[in-house]
């Protein structure tokens, strides 16, 4: 029972809250990057179809600059995996409305609202870390309780995306632009993580952005984790950063929930942030593997299996399917060669019998002796 307690508790650290990280692409429980803003290199797993998302509230009415808006909205994030364990592919997808004070003053307010983000991507795992397992390592408590040097080398991840132009007129940009990034995590122990993301935004237009994010994680019980995280964004006209904090609960395999709130510093502006979301994800994860029978080789389908696997439509369509003529000739040989072999007589051979039916022939042969042997 401990055992297991502690497995749920490792696995849930390192796939669940914001940006929890597992050595193997699909993880029992949900693997959500919610609610902070980095990005773990690990996928979600093939057969995955998964929907973060976040209610948020910014203010940045506490400012020295005019033209501040105080923001409400909703962040989406869908995340799946079709072809490799690997690569993953996400849309993420922004809607919000800004009441923007252009005067600075109480009496004049302006709204604006629409979608501002669409952006398409994908990430693709180049190297995963391997850690030693030192629970085997019974003959010295140094070792086996020793800092493992490889926790300081990062699993690898790459992002290539593109922001679209389907926004609002508020938030239309001039053109398509490309998003490349780089995804790293450091898990520097079984309760603590590091994640780091650097990305190039919106290259080529007068926008474009350099941005860093770095979180720490820590995993406190079964169910609850927490994190830091500090984000920088630079664009030619100003840099912007933020301090983050937040907290994630598992309530099911999955299904996760999760808060957040950070301080905001825009040029010279300065405000708040505050989230709710809510992470579900749709299991369909199937584990490849190979069925083998007793002495190692593959156990292939019956004829009646694969009808069986196959859809409606598809044991329809196999009704009315034309043989192969090869195949009919090849069965037709088969018969023949059956029939040479046994011959007429062997038409009327009896069966070979049964273990069954061997043993009960053995025991009656053994009684009619052993009334011999009395008469």
């Amino acid at each position: 029972m401990k055992k297991t307690t502690l497995q749920y508790r490792l696995t849930f650290f390192l796939v669940a809250s914001c940006f929890l990280g597992v050595h193997a692409q699909y993880t029992n429980v949900i693997n959500s990057n919610k609610p902070g803003f980095s990005e773990s290199p690990y996928s979600v797993g093939t057969g995955i179809y998964q929907f973060e998302s976040n209610i948020f509230y910014q203010d940045m009415r506490v400012a020295t600059a005019k033209n501040a808006p105080q923001s409400l909205g909703i962040d989406l994030l869908f995340r799946t995996s079709f072809f490799l364990e690997k690569l993953e592919l996400n849309t993420h997808l922004t809607y919000q409305r800004d009441q923007v004070n252009p005067n600075n003053t109480l009496a004049t307010n302006d709204f604006m609202s629409g979608l501002s983000n669409a952006t398409i991507g994908a990430k693709y795992l180049v190297f995963q870390q391997e850690f030693t397992d030192k629970t085997k390592e019974v003959r010295s408590w140094k070792r086996r309780n020793a800092f493992d040097k490889k926790r300081l080398i990062p699993s690898v991840a790459l992002y290539a995306g593109f922001n679209t132009n389907f926004l609002e007129d508020p938030y239309k940009a001039s053109k398509v632009s490309p998003k490349l990034g780089i995804l790293l995590q450091n898990d520097l122990s079984n309760d603590f993580n590091v994640i780091t993301n650097f990305y190039y935004d919106k290259m080529g237009t007068d926008t474009a952005e350099f941005s860093y994010i770095i979180t720490g994680t820590y995993s406190f019980s079964g169910r609850w984790s927490t994190f830091f995280e500090n984000q920088g964004v630079y664009t030619k006209a100003r840099k912007d950063t933020n301090i983050g904090t937040g907290i994630a609960f598992l309530l099911t395999t999955n299904l996760q929930i999760n808060a957040s709130a950070r301080g905001q510093f825009e040029g010279d502006s300065t405000g708040y942030y505050a989230s709710l979301g809510v992470s579900y994800r749709i299991n369909r994860h199937r584990d490849s593997y190979i069925e083998l029978d007793d002495d190692g080789n593959p156990i292939e389908d019956s004829p009646e299996d694969q009808l069986k696997k196959k859809n409606f439509f598809g044991r329809i369509f196999s009704i009315f399917k034309k043989k192969d003529p090869s195949e009919k000739g090849t069965e037709k040989e088969t018969t023949k060669k059956k029939k040479k072999r046994r011959g007429f007589f062997g038409l009327f051979k009896k069966k070979s019998e049964t273990e069954l039916e061997k043993v009960e022939r053995e025991i009656k042969e053994l009684e009619k002796e052993i009334k011999k042997d009395g008469n």
